[in-house]
């Protein structure tokens, strides 16, 4: 694989940055974007052969975008894991205690990620070898996209309510921005008033998020084993399953974000003796620059859809995983 070119590596990064954000699935991606292309590209980015390159190409691209939604969250990751921290108690008979919502957060993020780490690591090689397969994936993104526009459809009462819940918090919200730039209008002090709201906000989604039960978080975890399959996206199916559970669409989009992060960071790390390893060679150079390009376009992804989703639907994405995923079938299987 040492043909691989700097271009194809920006390239596949930027796919799998946006992708793996975005509700269509970064590993159907991986695995229909090489076979459409062809060529060099069918052959050598193949995500289901068992010693393929382009797996040490995929954990650099892993790792990025991992560090890229870090990026975006890291002032809530700091509180989340003061508050793992800070759960345990030097008691042999009560050895933790639970008192506030980030302590709960960190513990249903722990909880909610068992299921789909347990499963990865008995099965995700299985996984990939049989489902990994570029007519499968189509499949699957078709399979995506009916998930995502009845998670839409059938969304339940309760979820409805929980946006109007967010709307009517955010309008009591201080209006620090505008505070911000009254004072002076210094471009430093706007620019602190939006840190300081985006933090309010996301301590009110916290709130809400752990207002919800363990078992709840543990149900929702388990959608990310869904994502196992080419063509299912893990954030989408962590956001319909939120949703059924009454999470607004704005929450449901935090949680699935937060829960992804551990389990794509563990995914790369798990994998790194293939990027240092025979895989990896002659193709370093070209990994660091997809991996660039991966986390940065994570973190303008991730910071793109908590906005959308404040106001708009899963519908786009459950759309275009139906058309791209039925022309990407008929054109492997009828005409290439």
């Amino acid at each position: 694989m040492t043909h691989l070119t700097f271009a194809e590596a920006i390239i596949v990064g930027l796919i799998q940055g946006t992708t793996e954000l975005f509700p269509v699935s970064s590993l159907g991606h991986n695995v229909l974007i090489p076979a459409l292309v062809g060529g060099s590209w069918q052959k050598d980015l193949n995500v289901s052969k068992p010693e393929s390159p382009y797996l040490a190409f995929i954990v650099g691209l892993h790792v990025a975008t991992a560090i890229g939604i870090t990026a975006y969250f890291w002032r809530d990751w700091v509180r989340i894991l003061r508050g793992f921290f800070t759960s345990f108690q030097p008691s042999v008979r009560r050895p933790l205690k639970i008192t506030n919502p980030d302590q709960k957060l960190a513990w249903m993020i722990i909880l909610a990620t068992i299921p789909v780490g347990l499963v990865g690591l008995a099965f995700e090689h299985k996984f990939r070898v049989i489902f990994g397969v570029p007519s499968r994936a189509a499949i699957f993104l078709v399979v995506n996209g009916v998930i995502l526009y009845a998670g839409e459809r059938f969304r339940p009462r309760k979820s409805k309510e929980a946006d109007e819940q967010v709307l009517r918090e955010r309008e009591a919200e201080p209006e620090l921005v505008g505070a911000g730039r009254a004072g002076g209008g210094a471009h430093s002090s706007g620019q602190r008033a939006v840190r300081q709201q985006e933090m309010a906000t996301a301590i009110q989604a916290d709130r809400r998020l752990t207002s919800f039960s363990y078992w709840q978080a543990i149900i929702i975890g388990s959608a990310q084993i869904l994502a196992l399959l080419a063509g299912i996206s893990r954030d989408g199916v962590t956001m319909v399953a939120g949703m059924f559970r009454g999470l607004s669409r704005e929450d449901a989009a935090r949680f699935a974000f937060l829960l992804a992060t551990p389990v794509i960071l563990a995914a790369g790390v798990l994998k790194i003796p293939d990027l240092f390893g025979p895989l990896g060679n002659g193709i370093r150079p070209q990994i660091l620059a997809g991996s660039v390009v991966s986390g940065v376009a994570a973190y303008l992804s991730v910071r793109f859809l908590m906005k959308y989703f404040q106001t708009k639907t899963l519908t786009p994405f459950a759309i275009y995983c139906v058309v791209f995923g039925l022309g990407a079938y008929i054109y492997l299987t009828f005409i290439k």
